[in-house]
């Protein structure tokens, strides 16, 4: 159960963070979705380029990446 709060936590935050790097404001859920969401493609890319990232900060990095392409492919793709 403290897995799930931390991981809904750490996807907010990511989430969050990343709406206010690309510049749209999100409700707080969709600030989670982004964040989860996130944290999957970031992993993703991460690991095609041979990167890994460890730790709290390496888990928001990674979200936060994962969630700013996600943001950008929705913009192209919803123009």
């Amino acid at each position: 159960m403290l897995g799930l709060i931390f991981s809904l936590l750490v996807g907010a935050l990511a989430g969050h963070i990343a709406g206010r790097i690309m510049g749209s404001e999100t409700s707080a859920v969709r600030n989670i979705v982004l964040g989860i969401l996130g944290g999957f493609v970031g992993s993703i890319l991460f690991s095609l380029i041979g990167l890994s990232a460890t730790g709290l900060v390496g888990e928001i990095l990674v979200s936060v990446v994962g969630a700013c392409v996600c943001i950008w492919i929705g913009r192209k793709l919803f123009q």
